[in-house]
């Protein structure tokens, strides 16, 4: 029987591992040892002796020449297992594939995870000049429509902690006041959709409406993402009532009813 000390130690090592695959992202894909150690604070042999083992199971790969690590085949594997039995990434496609081509702007299904937006399903348009986003990638909740959606109908703990955090101001947009964040956060509820207009990315526009799942809870944001020339004015009120609607029919696939 392991003593606790040595039960606390392999928990450790678990810990150490899962926190060493959430570091790599589509922003940085590729990490030395080094690197890692610095970024998460944990010991350089610590990091070496971790990655060795995720490399024998195929959850990392080494480059001999640049001596960097990058995901394996095993994340993929798991990756598209996840994707296979969520049933917001099966359902959210065909209506992301509809409102492109009615809006021509590209589509978003996003969740709530560790206080920051993540985005989970993504359908691009084909206009020449797009966003840059990518399916894993994290963004802040309070500056992005997606996440104020998703903040709007989660428990007032979540707002409470992110703006403890600090509210970090990324554009003259930004709303960094707490009470102001509170008031728009229930302006959310009311109406039932939401905008950010360069309130994240300077030139950057989005609308956001929530998607529930047959219990009646909220369980992600979609959203219209694209750059203020094509979404503004009259075209951003219609975008708004497309998301809704899109959002209303994510809803319906997985079972709500209003």
């Amino acid at each position: 029987m392991p003593t606790k000390k040595q039960g606390g130690n392999q928990l450790s090592s678990v810990r150490n591992a899962l926190r060493i695959l959430r570091s790599f992202s589509m922003d940085e894909p590729e990490k030395k040892v080094s690197d890692l150690s610095q970024s998460l604070g944990i010991n350089k042999s610590t990091v070496s002796r971790t990655m060795a083992t995720l490399a024998n199971e195929g959850f990392v790969f080494k480059d001999p020449e640049t001596q960097k690590y990058r995901l394996g085949l095993s994340i993929v594997s798991l990756g598209g297992v996840v994707n296979s039995t969520m049933d917001i990434y099966k359902e959210s496609m065909p209506v992301l594939n509809k409102l492109v081509e009615t809006s021509g702007e590209t589509s978003h299904i996003s969740i709530l995870d560790n206080y920051e937006v993540i985005y989970l399903q993504k359908v691009e348009c084909n206009h020449p000049v797009r966003f840059l986003t990518h399916v894993g990638k994290r963004n802040p909740t309070y500056c992005t429509s997606s996440g104020k959606i998703l903040l709007a109908y989660s428990n007032d703990d979540v707002t409470e902690t992110i703006i403890q955090k600090g509210l970090q101001p990324f554009t003259k947009n930004t709303i960094t006041d707490p009470q102001k964040l509170r008031q728009h956060l229930r302006q959310i509820r009311k109406n039932g959709y939401t905008f950010s207009i360069e309130e994240f990315t300077e030139g950057v526009n989005s609308v956001a409406a929530p998607v529930y799942n047959y219990k009646g809870q909220v369980v992600a944001a979609l959203s219209v993402v694209g750059p203020k020339q094509r979404i503004y004015g009259d075209k951003l009120q219609r975008i708004a009532k497309q998301v809704m609607q899109a959002s209303a029919d994510v809803s319906s696939r997985l079972g709500y009813w209003n």
